[in-house]
């Protein structure tokens, strides 16, 4: 992950041989065993390929809840057209918002972090026509 002008990017590996991507980056690749990988800057907008929502705190540690009681929260696959296919947290935890295939971006998401300080990771919201370039 790496943030960019204000905006976070998701950084995954290409095989050199080839040429699949992987997410998080690799130094082997998961198609061909090749170890001639390097890094590339991944789309920040895909499609909702499957989701679920987590309605039970997962066992911690390392979770640990954003609030003092536990909230459901979205988790999905998101296709990143043309790369790779990569598991994240969504924005949205209601069933009825959200629909596979649907389009979504990449944001900048707070977490607590096991040790109880705030940290940054990622997550995907959905996409609205003001989001779109």
């Amino acid at each position: 992950m790496e943030w960019t002008e204000d905006r976070i990017a998701l950084r995954g590996s290409r095989c050199a041989r080839c040429g699949e991507t992987d997410f998080p980056p690799q130094a082997a690749c998961r198609r061909c065993g090749a170890t001639e990988t390097h890094t590339v800057r991944l789309p920040d907008r895909g499609v909702l390929w499957s989701w679920t929502i987590q309605r039970f705190p997962p066992p911690s540690p390392p979770y640990v809840p954003r609030s003092g009681e536990f909230e459901p929260f979205g988790l999905g696959y998101v296709e990143l057209p043309g790369e790779v296919i990569v598991e994240a947290l969504l924005t949205d935890a209601d069933p009825a918002a959200l629909r596979i295939g649907m389009p979504l971006r990449l944001i900048p998401f707070e977490v607590l972090s096991h040790c109880g300080e705030r940290a940054i990771t990622f997550a995907f919201a959905p996409e609205t026509e003001g989001d779109r370039q």
